[in-house]
């Protein structure tokens, strides 16, 4: 008998974990396919009950750990629409191009780069067109009459809001040099290549950074301080670390304006690739508006009584890449006693769309259902509390495992003696007393 290639069944069980992760997500309203009521929209999806609540959650814990815990940041919310004129002095109008090839037969668009045979369509074996220059960008029009409104752009990145507002930061703030604004934002690409789920879509959310620093200053020093702090951002949010790759992009490869350039990338079930970005771009960008607009965006360093065009070292984070690591991360199927299999989602507590759920013994004593009742107003003065008196008790702890809840209090005829409540654990499946006054005290001291 001949012996199973490990890698190939490493491949095979990593895409069966993909789709039960997709599965999972539609099932438990994690991530919905886009327009889905119409016959879909390829590469957009809608974030229901559980999933606007991660996101919401692993956003917050950035927001608090990139710009409320530091001194040195504060944010901005940009627009999504700036004048046209931004993204003309980026070069986002003129460069934000790629080259992209049809098939004569099924009209599919591929980029050539991205094909392993720029012969032939992958699809259906038809012959491709000539390289035509295709763009990114998404236009529309500002104006009642399209004819003579004016052409304007959603924003490709949420990076240009702040640079178009750092005087006016600076102006309102006390900020100094170095310091930095963050903003999370959504951001809108013509792809011509996307899939793998939400990875990369026409519509997605960015995190990013943009930290102002002296042109003289150890760039390289801040650099590698900022590449150590992302890192811990990983802890948070529950990502091992182990599965980070920094690709360091080479001088031919990375942009021309920057002097370094790291793709962090992560070990998803469906292969490496870029989760998050931190980047050198020296003045480019404010010398570029400063030029375009004609405003003065020089610094005015007063312990050197000197003006400057500050450097920016750019950290950036896909939300939604964050979001499906997360995923990718926690989900796990375990076989327990009897042959059942388990689904379950490892998430940190912290970023759990429900902190705890409540569970009366049975729906149909009304003694049970009011003291669990209590219980559940309780504890929703402090945490996000998932009510469920559905089926038995055991689907209950199914459903609360894929949903990835840490703790579930069931209310029983004990309680109504004592004021305990049994408290089981997602993780470890063990069960607990605890009384009902020291709960929260108790799950606080977990999460």
């Amino acid at each position: 008998m001949a012996k199973k290639d490990p890698s190939f069944a490493k491949a095979t069980e990593d895409k069966q974990k993909m789709e039960k992760i997709v599965s999972l997500c539609k099932r438990r309203g994690f991530v919905f396919p886009g327009s889905e009521i119409y016959g879909g929209l390829a590469s957009t999806f809608d974030y229901g009950p559980m999933g606007v609540e991660l996101k919401n959650n692993i956003k917050r814990s950035w927001w608090k750990y990139f710009i409320q815990d530091r001194g040195d940041m504060t944010g901005i919310d940009g627009g999504i629409i700036q004048s046209p004129k931004l993204w003309e002095a980026s070069g986002h109008v003129a460069n934000f191009k790629d080259p992209l090839v049809e098939c004569k037969k099924c009209h599919h668009r591929f980029r050539p780069d991205k094909l392993t045979d720029a012969s032939k369509c992958p699809d259906c074996g038809g012959e491709f067109t000539e390289q035509k220059m295709f763009s990114g960008m998404f236009k529309t029009t500002i104006g009642p009459i399209e004819e003579e409104g004016l052409v304007a752009y959603l924003r490709p990145e949420t990076a240009g809001a702040i640079f178009m507002n750092y005087k006016a930061v600076l102006d309102s703030t006390n900020k100094k040099i170095p310091f930095g604004i963050g903003q999370i934002g959504k951001a809108f690409r013509n792809e011509i290549t996307t899939g793998n789920f939400i990875f990369r879509t026409l519509e997605f959310e960015q995190a990013e950074i943009e930290y102002f620093i002296k042109p003289d200053s150890d760039w390289n020093g801040i650099f590698e301080d900022w590449v150590k702090y992302m890192y811990g951002f990983m802890d948070i949010i529950g990502l091992d670390k182990a599965k980070m790759y920094n690709n360091e992009i080479s001088e031919k490869d990375r942009a021309f304006y920057s002097k370094r350039t790291i793709d962090m990338e992560y070990q998803f079930p469906f292969g490496r690739d870029e989760l998050w970005a931190i980047a050198y771009r020296t003045d480019y960008d404010l010398s570029r508006h400063q030029i375009a607009s004609g405003q003065n965006l020089e610094y005015f360093d007063d312990e050197e009584n000197k003006k400057y065009i500050p450097h920016v070292i750019e950290p950036t984070f896909g939300v939604d890449r964050t979001f499906l690591a997360v995923l990718s991360e926690s989900f796990e199927e375990q076989e327990l006693e009897g042959g059942e299999v388990r689904t379950v989602l490892h998430l940190k507590p912290s970023i759990a769309p429900f902190k705890v759920a409540i569970f009366p013994l049975l729906k149909n004593k009304p003694e049970l259902i009011e003291k669990a009742q209590e219980v559940h107003s309780g504890l929703k003065k402090e945490f996000n509390v998932f009510w469920d008196d559905r089926g038995n008790i055991g689907k209950r702890y199914r459903y609360q495992d894929e949903i990835g809840t840490p703790y579930c209090v069931t209310v029983d005829f004990d309680t109504l003696e004592n004021g305990e409540v049994t408290v089981r654990d997602r993780d470890s499946m063990e069960q607990v007393r605890v009384k009902i006054d020291e709960l929260v005290g108790w799950i606080k001291a977990r999460i």
